[in-house]
């Protein structure tokens, strides 16, 4: 074949492919662009959607129908049309009536009167050959919020649960939550209808039916018993989003009717109740669902059902759900949260794939660090403190704050990273970012109470020898009293200088300017604190007077002390906030006792004496010093342990209105009252027949196998016993060779048999006796044979 040849042909090829193509993507275009058009409809094509709806064409109906359904995906209002769709709901067309009753589905709430006017079609329709008119027919029907046809709807959803198809069952169920809500004095006739489909064997349905029971008779768990069972070995064939509400349904009724797992004290076992063994192990394999709904309800049936030995299994499959999508990742995290408390020790050696990302959202970040929080053990102490530095210095302020308070409790949790903690925590009292200094402060004012409460007593040698010791942090943050200016920090410092400015005497005395008793850098925070009062906010001016009480009482006698208390005690008696001048008024009752002078001014009114007992030194030390108890750091746990597994408020940390799953039963209810047919043994198969009746005398009476005779006359049994027969087959070729000898003797025998008519019955007479009596030896042999199973059939 030359060149030429060659080249034309691939040119025709290439034509014949492109023409081809051209042909087949011809409806596609139009598709797409019909599509489209129907999505972006311009005013003119509106106003022609009521010609086309009363129009008898069902092309221009469809038409009509499309555009209305494009606008309603769109968010448009076409309400307007509800006259003149209602009217096509009896269509021959399929498509349009489809369509039609996607509309009144949207719209039949808004309009009950017009859709009344075609109940009698969709009653009609209940009886149509097709399931999926019969189910959109009962989904109308449920959807008109007229309470008069209630008992319309009753008989139709009872008619479609018998129906045969399991798709208009299951509209069946979805349609009795919507009776229900529309009139409550059904609820009888919608149980038993309940209870009807609770029997149903398609697991097509049974997830609705699941949505149905918790919504008209959610207490009524005494119609599960005998379902019970089925319901759990049919849970893995249930659809997705079905499996979600039959699991939730078998976790109350597992909660309520069954025991609790227990250790069995004889074997050291885990006693687990059969039936609830039966849940466990048909949810398990759920783990592998795709459906992330699915997965979460089956952790929340270990979490909640499981053995202690068992709940371990929710980790792998939850933090597998962290690389679906940032939404799925959201609520795994939630969940995690909550079951972090009970599973440190499990979810420990996953830290790594909790660590937080640059691109995570607020709250994702947030709940990362609280995990990693809850799995610090002194195994990776370093590397998650490592990381709660980091985060300090993100751009989030929520971030900041929750890092620097993990870094705190990780200095509380674990000793050995004491040092460590208080050394990154003052690096950031030297941090330009307020929200950084704040929560350092807040976070070593709980470290330092704590410090001081186990040391049963210190010294100043101690304190000295050491840079991060409790009174050297207060002494450090004493002096950076001017760079904190957040609030709360600045009365937090105030609190803690007040608190533990009692200092001890010293061998070599007091230095120059130093007041006995009294720490050295507490009297000059006074000074700075009452300099900018009036500037301070009603917090930092409660904690100002408290120091300056407290100091008044460690140094009585100071004179720099009494006017700095009495010039703080005249601005808060004049001050706006009510809680500051009752602060004051109350500190000057209690220090009345120590100098009566120093509280009044020369200018000013004496303070009235009110009465009553006045207080010595030692009374009101005891009443400014003793008794403050640190500020416990675990408020976050307490939330994490009041929202449940599976409840929207895990997720939100806000209270819900879900429903908390009731308390173990001490001693389950009785068993057999969940024995159903199915449970029952299966009848024993029968493999073969026998008769003892009367039989003819020419058969025997006892049962005897059936033998094939070969039509040669020969018995298997005694053709296997000559010699030679069974060596000649062994070979497949002589098998094979026989076989053809016996087909060419067959082939002559016919011949001679057509040419002698008259000599062919007689010979068929003789043969078919001698087969009779080949038949009735071999019989013979086969009785006396124990081989009577095993015979090889020749054909």
């Amino acid at each position: 074949m030359d060149l030429n040849t060659i080249s034309e042909n691939a040119s025709r090829l290439g034509a014949r492919l492109q023409e081809t193509f051209s042909e087949h993507t011809r409806d596609l275009n139009i598709a797409r662009a019909s599509s489209s058009s129907y999505l972006d409809s311009p005013e003119e094509k509106l106003r022609n959607i009521k010609k086309q709806l009363d129009s008898n064409s069902d092309r221009e109906k469809l038409e009509a129908m499309k555009r209305l359904i494009a606008l309603i995906s769109k968010g448009r209002n076409v309400s307007e049309y509800f006259a003149q769709v209602v009217k096509n709901v009896a269509s021959h067309n399929l498509e349009v009536r489809k369509l039609v009753y996607i509309y009144l589905l949207r719209y039949a709430e808004h309009e009950p009167d017009l859709a009344l006017l075609s109940i009698n079609t969709f009653q009609k329709d209940l009886s149509d050959s097709s399931p999926l008119i019969r189910a959109m027919a009962l989904r109308v029907l449920a959807g008109i919020r007229v309470p008069m046809i209630g008992s319309i709807v009753v008989l139709a959803i009872k008619k479609c649960a018998a129906d045969v198809s399991p798709y208009v069952r299951k509209a069946a169920a979805l349609a009795i939550p919507k009776c229900f809500s529309l009139d409550a004095s059904h609820q009888p006739e919608l149980i038993g209808i309940i209870s009807t489909l609770l029997r149903d064997r398609s697991p097509l349905s049974l997830g609705s039916v699941a949505v149905a029971f918790s919504e008209v008779c959610p207490t009524r768990l005494d119609l599960l018993h005998q379902h019970y069972r089925r319901l759990c070995r049919t849970l893995i064939d249930v659809d997705e989003w079905g499996q979600v509400d039959l699991l939730n349904l078998l976790i109350r009724y597992a909660r309520t009717m069954l025991p609790r797992p227990a250790l069995n004290p004889d074997t050291n076992a885990e006693d687990v109740d059969s039936d609830l063994r039966l849940l466990l192990n048909s949810a398990e394999p759920l783990f592998q669902s795709h459906n992330p709904a699915v997965v979460l309800a089956v952790a929340r049936v270990f979490y909640y059902l499981g053995p202690p030995s068992e709940v371990n299994k929710i980790v792998p499959p939850m933090l597998r759900l962290l690389h679906a999508s940032p939404e799925v990742e959201r609520v795994a995290l939630a969940y995690l949260v909550v079951v972090a408390p009970t599973l440190p020790q499990v979810l420990a050696p996953f830290y790594s794939r909790l660590l937080v990302r640059a691109g995570d959202v607020r709250q994702t970040k947030k709940d990362k660090v609280r995990l990693l929080r809850a799995v610090i053990t002194t195994d990776n102490y370093q590397a998650l403190l490592r990381e709660f530095i980091a985060y300090a210095d993100d751009a989030d302020d929520e971030l900041v704050a929750d890092a620097i308070h993990a870094i705190g409790y990780c200095a509380k949790l674990i000793p050995e990273a004491t040092q460590q903690c208080l050394t990154a925590l003052m690096s950031f009292i030297q941090s330009e970012h307020d929200v950084a200094v704040t929560h350092a402060v807040f976070v070593l004012k709980s470290l330092v109470q704590i410090r001081l409460q186990q040391q049963q007593a210190f010294t100043v040698t101690a304190v000295g020898t050491s840079l991060t010791s409790p009174l050297s942090i207060i002494s450090r943050l004493a002096y950076r009293i001017d760079e904190i200016r957040h609030p709360k920090a600045r009365a937090c410092v105030l609190w803690l200088v007040g608190q533990y400015a009692p200092a001890e005497p010293q061998a070599n005395g007091v230095h120059a300017g130093a007041i006995e008793g009294v720490a050295e850098w507490a009297p000059d925070v006074l000074r700075k604190s009452v300099k900018s009062f009036a500037q301070e906010t009603p917090v930092v001016k409660l904690q100002i007077l408290t120091l300056a009480a407290k100091l008044l009482v460690l140094g009585p006698a100071n004179r720099t002390l009494g006017l700095l208390t009495r010039y703080a005690l005249s601005l808060a008696r004049y001050d706006l906030n009510f809680d500051v001048r009752d602060r004051a008024r109350m500190l000057a009752a209690l220090l009345a006792g120590l100098n009566a002078n120093v509280l009044n001014d020369e200018d000013d009114e004496p303070y009235e004496n009110p009465g009553g007992v006045t207080l010595r030194r030692e009374q009101v030390r005891m009443v400014l010093f003793e008794s403050k108890l640190g500020v416990s750091e675990e408020s976050s746990n307490h939330d994490d342990e009041r929202h449940s597994f599976g409840s929207v408020g895990a997720i939100t940390g806000k209270e819900s209105m879900e429903s908390h799953l009731p308390d173990w039963l001490e001693k389950g209810i009785e068993p057999s009252l969940r024995d159903s047919e199915d449970d029952a043994p299966p009848a024993p198969v029968l493999t073969h027949l026998s008769s003892q009746a009367t039989v003819p005398r020419a058969i025997s009476s006892r049962a005897s196998p059936i033998i094939l005779t070969p039509t040669d006359g020969v018995s298997p049994s005694s053709s296997l016993r000559q010699n030679g027969a069974k060596q000649a087959w062994n070979d497949l070729d002589k098998f094979y060779e026989d076989t053809d000898d016996k087909e060419e003797e067959g082939e002559e025998e016919e011949e001679e048999e057509s040419e002698n008519g008259s000599e062919e019955s007689e010979d068929d007479d003789e043969s078919s006796e001698e087969d009779t009596s080949s038949n009735e030896e071999g019989s013979e042999d086969g009785e006396h044979d124990g081989e009577t199973e095993d015979r090889q059939i020749h054909s």
